[in-house]
């Protein structure tokens, strides 16, 4: 059962954001990637030698790049609402309360990812806009890979979320050495998010449902 301070509209809306965002985001990187394809190979992108050369970032550098941008702000946008919900449903520890606050920060970081990067190569000296997009990634790094680690131990405490504390440490297992090495293990990061926040965000709707329709 969920505490009675959780509504459980709310916990569903914090679960919908947690689902929406990131397939969201997703689904934008996939779809430009393959409409701006010869745009995103001549800043010497490359899908397996060279994974990350201005990739997923410079996707909103191209003809459709606002779209990328757009994908950047929404799914961070949705990040807060979906860490508020999940920290009604966990219990009122330290550990819930850190590893929400890391997550909705991750969420202002994905949206200063909106600033447009620079190119790796012949874009000229860095601008305000390329060294806060660089920023921003780190940010995230230091925000979202902790919250899993945090967020793992709150959820080992609760009986309701005991079975989500291994998937979650297998989650920031394969997320943080691709956040500092970045090349193929760049791809784990990404599908290791998008599932991460599947899992999770589904768990929390189930719960809201389970609470029952008057329960406040």
């Amino acid at each position: 059962m969920i505490e009675r301070r959780a509504d459980p509209r709310l916990l569903r809306l914090a679960a919908l954001a947690g689902m929406i965002g990131p397939v969201l985001l997703a689904g934008a990187i996939v779809v430009l990637t393959v409409a701006q394809y010869d745009f995103i190979r001549s800043l010497r992108w490359d899908p397996l030698t060279a994974p990350t050369v201005d990739w997923p970032s410079g996707l909103s550098l191209g003809p459709y790049g606002g779209w990328m941008v757009a994908a950047f702000v929404t799914c961070g946008l949705l990040l807060p609402g979906f860490a508020y919900g999940l920290r009604r449903a966990l219990p009122d520890d330290r550990a819930s309360r850190i590893g929400c606050l890391l997550l909705a920060l991750a969420g202002g970081a994905m949206v200063a990812l909106s600033s447009p990067t620079d190119p790796t190569y012949g874009g000229g000296p860095p601008t305000l806009a390329g060294i806060t997009h660089d920023a921003a990634f780190v940010a995230l790094g230091l925000t979202f890979w902790p919250a899993l680690l945090v967020l793992a131990r709150s959820f080992r405490r609760d009986p309701r979320w005991s079975g989500y504390a291994t998937f979650t440490l297998v989650v920031a297992a394969v997320v943080g050495p691709a956040f500092a090495l970045k090349g193929l293990a760049f791809y784990g990061l990404l599908v290791g998010v998008v599932c991460w926040f599947e899992v999770i965000a589904a768990r929390l709707w189930r719960l809201a449902s389970s609470a029952g329709p008057t329960e406040t």
